[in-house]
């Protein structure tokens, strides 16, 4: 007997009607699109109009022009010679490498903070509570200030540099470190890139032995001794010369060593000091949204507090703190174009600088515009990244 199988009905054909809410959404969607690209081509069109009217030229081929202006510090070679888009890619250069500093360092000083408000010892949590309170309630660009006048007004002179530590000098022309140089440098850097990869690997092999044995890998002081010995193997195979470049008095300034200047200085003291009592807060609340009962099983197996809250507390922690972090890092890095108050030579100044030589004003507001939203989606991206690979997965 053949078996008889049900026939499917046909979909109803959906007539456009007002009283169908999706007919209604799609109008409202149609409508809503349509204002806006009337809105944005009434703008476009009016401003080309109106610099076309003053004879200003439009586009970014003033970017191939001679810049004819210095910049106070590069990390890489640029003279007034160069062109202005070579000035825009130093601005930048100088924005990403105060924020790329500023976030580490924030990061460390912010967590030893957010632990010490948590600590037992009343004089600890006090002094960090009141850190807090008073760092993240001044506006920063007061602190900005604050910390230029102290460097430029309040430090001594070259010829009375202090010398905390032998062959670290601080001035008025800001903070001098030893460096190295030779030809033995670049295998020395190789080997650290070397020894990272290496470390990395070794992380994912000791958590997969520990998920699968128990049995813990020392693997922090594997990693400082990798990190000490490749690098100094590097050196050792090369046979290249390598030597200490400590900074010297020579006339009214110094010569060696790497020069971070009294700028540099400020700005990188006001971003780490304002967003660590932030990343603080962050750390603090994050530690305090893991169960107490977590505490309390690690405290029942003997393990000491500092072990509990490094293997415990801190790796579940991580998935409340990294989200409000992330906005941390952004603000820092957004931070950074107040810059421009204390002389600072980042992309805010340096393209500022190019719109009063060549008049091109939306060029460069576009520039900058887009300069800082590639850094921004480039952070948020990476720690979008790094939160759904710690986060805890259902089964």
């Amino acid at each position: 007997m053949a078996k008889q199988t049900a026939s499917v009905p046909a979909p109803a054909r959906r007539r456009l009607s007002w009283n169908d809410p999706a007919t209604r959404a799609l109008f409202y969607q149609v409508v809503v699109v349509g204002i806006v690209g009337f809105v944005v081509w009434y703008l476009v069109s009016n401003t080309l109009h109106n610099l076309s009217v003053r004879n200003i030229s439009t586009g970014f081929g003033f970017l191939q022009r001679e810049a004819g202006f210095a910049i106070g510090e590069s990390p890489i070679a640029y003279t007034p010679a160069d062109t202005y888009g070579r000035a825009v890619w130093v601005g930048l250069l100088n924005t990403l490498r105060v924020s790329i500093v500023g976030i580490v360092l924030a990061t460390l000083l912010g967590t030893l903070i957010g632990i010490a408000r948590l600590s037992k010892n009343w004089l600890v949590s006090g002094v960090a509570s009141v850190y807090v309170e008073v760092m993240r309630n001044i506006p920063l660009l007061l602190q900005l200030f604050f910390w230029y006048a102290i460097i430029t007004e309040n430090m001594p002179g070259p010829r009375q540099a202090l010398e905390p530590v032998p062959g670290v000098f601080i001035s008025n022309r800001g903070l001098l470190l030893p460096s190295l140089q030779g030809d033995a440098l670049d295998w020395i850097l190789g080997a650290l890139g070397l020894a990272i990869v290496l470390i990395v690997l070794l992380g994912h092999w000791a958590r997969r032995r520990q998920a699968a044995t128990g049995q813990i890998f020392p693997l922090g002081r594997v990693a400082i001794a990798v990190l000490v010995a490749l690098p100094l193997a590097g050196w050792a195979v090369s046979g290249a010369e390598l030597a200490l470049n400590v900074p010297v008095l020579k006339g009214f300034n110094f010569t060696g060593g790497i020069a971070l200047s009294p700028e540099f200085t400020a700005l990188l003291l006001g971003l780490v000091i304002y967003t660590s009592a932030f990343v603080a807060e962050v750390v603090r609340s994050g530690i305090q949204a893991v169960g107490q009962g977590q505490w309390e099983a690690a405290n029942a197996l003997g393990l000491p507090r500092s072990r509990v809250l490094r293997l415990v507390i801190l790796p579940q922690a991580l998935r409340v703190i990294i989200p409000p972090m992330t906005s941390q890092y952004l603000n820092l890095t957004k931070n950074s174009s107040l810059a421009v108050a204390i002389g600072y030579p980042d992309i805010v100044s340096v393209v500022n600088t190019t719109l009063n030589q060549t008049g091109q004003a939306i060029e460069g507001i576009l520039i900058i515009m887009a300069a800082y939203l590639t850094v921004s989606l480039s952070i948020s991206i990476f720690m979008n990244w790094y939160n759904k690979r710690i986060a805890l997965v259902e089964r």
